[in-house]
């Protein structure tokens, strides 16, 4: 089983390339669903923040009113580290689990973590390939105001937010460029999954007796 640990900043064009890959046949582990999934409704995950910042992160039919808690977590650096110590060991667990099934129905399986926060979170070392898509801070605030109608002041907070480009590059195995378009990044992850069959085939034929 190969794991590849794919991330890259925000509107750098990472869903594409993860669309991509799982479209080439690799078996893809969100990593925020798994965050969403960790805090659903009646969860232990959604009880420990709801014990952690009040029931006014509630929505009205008891379900994790994400602005609300967003208000609270995003300008406070401590409030959102209480908040990743809830989720993300109920994220790995669940990411754990599901590369488990992947290998048991497929020793020779992909499997591609996405994950957005993977450098802040510390998970590089993880993986036997790290996929970074990159496109400068700059491009990808433009990109947030012009197709995703982001006020320029909340999508220059919204990358500041996460770890400079610096930090993505210095652990990447694989740079990806996300600063064309779609067809051109997916021609990109078509050439690194040729790369990864190769890689997987040779493994398997130095297996054999």
């Amino acid at each position: 089983m190969q794991r590849i640990g794919l991330t890259g900043g925000i509107a750098a064009g990472k869903s594409v390339a993860s669309r991509r890959l799982a479209a080439c046949g690799a078996v893809v582990v969100d990593h925020d669903v798994l965050a969403r999934e960790a805090v659903a409704p009646r969860s232990a995950g959604l009880a420990a923040v709801v014990a952690a910042f009040g029931p006014g992160v509630l929505d009205a039919a008891g379900a994790l009113d994400r602005p609300a808690l967003a208000r609270v977590v995003f300008a406070d650096p401590a409030a959102r580290a209480r908040l990743d110590a809830v989720v993300h060991p109920v994220v790995r667990r669940l990411a754990a689990e599901r590369e488990a099934a992947a290998a048991t129905a497929d020793p020779g399986a992909v499997v591609v973590h996405d994950i957005p926060l993977l450098v802040e979170t510390g998970q590089a070392d993880r993986f036997h390939l790290v996929v970074v898509v990159h496109a400068p801070a700059v491009l990808r605030v433009e990109r947030l105001v012009r197709l995703r109608g982001m006020p320029r002041p909340d999508a220059e907070a919204r990358v500041a937010a996460q770890a400079r480009d610096e930090a993505r590059l210095a652990v990447a195995d694989v740079v990806l460029d996300g600063t064309g378009g779609d067809g051109d990044l997916e021609r990109q992850v078509d050439d690194l999954w040729v790369r990864l069959v190769a890689e997987r085939d040779a493994e398997r034929a130095g297996e054999r007796p």
